[in-house]
């Protein structure tokens, strides 16, 4: 169970990185260079905090199997657009949430473990 709470914070923890990279773009595109320290800075502090995740990925891969492990990293699919919501002002249509839902619905039944099943 724990390896699953920890899979899911993996999932998460990618859409932050995915949020810290785009507005190292946004800093980007608004100074029209690479060289400006808004860009660096959140470019490194993104790259540095995916390190992380990454590293405790890879720990977690070493206590339990990645086909039961790797369903959780669709998390970042709802993460992502739902922090871009309320952090950049995106917007998405009804059919998007409802794919969430859908994602949700998959991650559940790949995980769950029936013993009638096994």
């Amino acid at each position: 169970m724990m390896n699953y709470l920890g899979a899911a914070l993996c999932g998460i923890a990618l859409a932050v990185g995915q949020i810290l990279f785009k507005l190292c773009a946004n800093a980007y595109r608004d100074g029209g260079t690479v060289f400006r320290s808004d860009v660096l800075l959140t470019f490194f502090g993104a790259s540095s905090f995916y390190a992380l995740v990454t590293v405790f990925w890879i720990w977690l891969l070493s206590r339990d199997e990645l086909g039961r492990l790797y369903p959780f990293m669709a998390l970042a699919f709802i993460t992502v657009p739902v922090l871009s919501h309320f952090l950049l002002g995106e917007n998405f249509s009804f059919r998007y949430y409802l794919g969430t839902l859908l994602i949700i619905a998959g991650i559940t039944l790949t995980v769950w473990r029936d013993r009638t099943w096994q």
